[in-house]
């Protein structure tokens, strides 16, 4: 049964190929021998190219060198990962607690050989395995449901809190926890929150022969009650396809998403659908202010229009300041982190669906604002409406 196997010893090959070599097909040592045909046209192959007689391949030597390499690739990709998911445990030339490495190794046991993890976090399996054995201390217990609890809230963010909004979940739910032991615990499940990233494509388009309205703004992203004052901007979501366009309308008050559309242009129209949403939802009583960039779609006569006819006062910021429209640019900077720069989209289709559930499902209902007190915008309208 070895034979089957494809474990033959190099002498017993060695012959057989000296065989083939003195006139024998390999169709008839087949027949004779236990080896399949192709298996001795590959011996045979295999011999040429050791002793350079062909230039098509690998000689052995080669190809034991490839895997040697390969194996160690492997093994310094999966350290790698190791080291990545235990985040704060290793530190060089620091000694961290060994119950927290042990923690670790026993959190992600079903994703790292156990050999792996002690050679990275400097650790025995002895020690682990007595670890398992002793009665876990109350403190210990402790760790243990908080954790429960934390990888429940982190994996409901879809994978994008962090400490900060973690802490906050938890001190609603009623919880006696401390944000550096929150830190700690994620840092020992090897879990983090999503980081933005530091660029971004202008999607900004001037027309030069229009006329920009006044900055009635400046800077100052305050409003002392709802549709006072909306922001406004566009951005686009790559997708297999090709490019979709987003037009966002947020309510400064309480970082609302009031009104959004999706294209796969960046016409005039965008723009509109997006405020017409808005206005339908919202049905604003007063004067509201809409700040927006000088882009051309916002600087056109046809969205002019629109908000005289709406009552809607106009505002716009300098050219190429992103501070200018500092609270929009931040929406954006949270869906490219939390879900664009996550995902790859194979159509615009795909991509509609997911941003949709990303604002009205996720950022407008669940997801906690710092600038909120922690608050969700549904949430905070509710309880601070006058």
């Amino acid at each position: 049964m070895a034979g089957r196997a494809g474990r033959y010893p190099p002498e017993y090959r060695e012959r057989l190929v000296e065989l083939a070599r003195a006139g024998r097909s390999a169709g008839s040592l087949a027949r004779e021998f236990e080896p399949s045909e192709q298996t001795i046209r590959n011996w045979v192959r295999q011999g040429e190219l050791d002793e350079g007689e062909r230039r098509d391949g690998l000689t052995t030597e080669t190809g034991k060198e490839m895997s040697r390499l390969k194996r160690e690739n492997k093994r310094l990709r999966m350290e790698r990962d190791i080291l990545k998911r235990a985040g704060g445990l290793v530190r060089e030339g620091e000694r961290s607690d060994p119950r927290r490495g042990y923690a670790f190794m026993k959190a992600h046991r079903a994703e790292f050989p156990l050999a792996a993890m002690c050679r990275v976090l400097g650790l025995s399996p002895s020690g682990y395995y007595a670890w398992l054995k002793r009665p876990a201390s109350a403190r210990a217990r402790r760790d243990d449901e908080l954790q429960d609890k934390i990888q429940a809230i982190w994996t409901g963010s879809g994978e994008t809190y962090g400490r900060p909004r973690i802490h906050a979940v938890l001190r609603a739910e009623g919880e006696r926890v401390g944000q550096k032991r929150v830190g700690r615990l994620m840092r020992a499940m090897g879990i983090e929150g999503a980081t933005r990233r530091r660029f971004k494509t202008a999607t900004t388009k001037m027309d030069t022969e229009a006329r920009p309205a006044p900055d009635l703004v400046r800077r100052d992203f305050s409003a002392s009650g709802p549709d006072r004052l909306w922001v406004a901007d566009i951005t686009y979501v790559p997708t297999w396809a090709g490019w979709l366009y987003l037009a966002v309308v947020l309510d400064v008050w309480s970082r609302r998403v009031v009104g959004w559309a999706m294209a796969t242009h960046m016409r005039t129209e965008l723009v509109e659908a997006a405020l017409a949403m808005a206005l339908a939802r919202r049905r604003p009583e007063g004067r509201v202010v809409h700040h927006s960039d000088r882009g051309s779609q916002y600087t056109s006569l046809a969205f002019g229009e629109r908000c005289r006819a709406s009552g809607i006062a106009r505002s716009m910021g300098s050219v190429g300041d992103a501070y200018d429209n500092a609270m929009c640019e931040s929406f954006f900077a949270t869906l490219e982190c939390e879900l664009i720069w996550r995902r790859s989209f194979r159509t615009a289709a795909e991509a509609r669906r997911e941003v949709f559930g990303f604002i009205e499902g996720f950022y407008n209902t669940r997801r906690l604002h710092s600038a909120l007190g922690y608050e969700s915008p549904a949430n905070y309208e509710r309880n601070h409406a006058a």
